[in-house]
């Protein structure tokens, strides 16, 4: 977990995680979008050959706290078997939440 302050001297940290499962073609990705939007998190949702989905979260901590257990139950098509963290591997500074 990677921290630092925004403006306000709050917390923003980035981190990773891998979803495996029913996770594609059941719009999770949209979904997770949407979701992270609603907590005004930046990062993306994308896609990996293994057929999982790779979600990277910047923001306050306890907002991704909020999206990591959205995730182990994603949308309603979704089958979520595992949300794995893994290390974020940056210290970017996203704007909006993309899907790949």
């Amino acid at each position: 977990m990677d921290e630092k302050l925004n403006s306000s001297n709050k917390p923003i940290i980035v981190r990773r995680f891998i979803v495996s499962g029913k996770v594609q073609g059941v719009f999770f990705r949209t979904s997770t979008r949407e979701q992270a939007l609603s907590r005004n998190l930046s990062g993306y949702a994308k896609n990996l050959h293994s057929g999982q989905v790779e979600v990277l979260a910047q923001g306050d901590p306890e907002l991704i706290e909020e999206l990591f257990q959205w995730l182990h139950l994603g949308p309603k098509l979704a089958r979520v078997d595992s949300v794995i963290e893994v290390g974020a591997g940056c210290e970017l500074e996203l704007e909006g939440f993309k899907i790949f």
